[in-house]
């Protein structure tokens, strides 16, 4: 599994109050295009084309915990996000952008590097697969 990657205004937003780990919906989108650690907010992401399998936006992610121990907050997700392509192939892509749909601004969180570009073609998935501390912060 690749590497968490956080977006470095993602740590503003946080102590500013955007993000809500506990009531917020996060959600992951894919695009081809290499984000930056620059990079607020969902418009300064490429996503790739909605279609065959894959719907604009993304999908929606559960945090299953979130807490504070000795001054270090950590939300943890375990989930397998899945697109299958389904009439034609999902288009090309090549990273996991997560970001907080409740926000107005649809602010980032962070992104994975699967490590090469891929196209599911017709009948195949793309599974991201994050198991883990998603954030640890301090």
């Amino acid at each position: 599994m690749a590497a968490f990657n956080k977006f470095n205004p993602f740590i503003e937003a946080v102590f500013e109050g955007t993000h809500n780990f506990q009531t917020n919906t996060f959600k992951v989108m894919l695009t081809n295009t290499a984000p930056t650690a620059a990079n607020a907010v969902k418009a300064d992401i490429t996503e790739i084309a909605a279609g065959n399998g894959y719907t604009a936006g993304g999908q929606a992610v559960t945090i299953l915990t979130s807490s504070q121990t000795g001054g270090t907050y950590t939300a943890t997700v375990n989930q397998t996000v899945t697109w299958t392509a389904t009439g034609g192939s999902i288009a090309t892509l090549r990273y996991a952008v997560m970001y907080n749909d409740t926000a107005a601004s649809k602010n980032l969180v962070g992104w994975w590097d699967y490590g090469s570009s891929v196209t599911p073609a017709t009948g195949e998935t793309f599974q991201w697969v994050m198991n883990a501390n998603l954030i640890s912060a301090s």
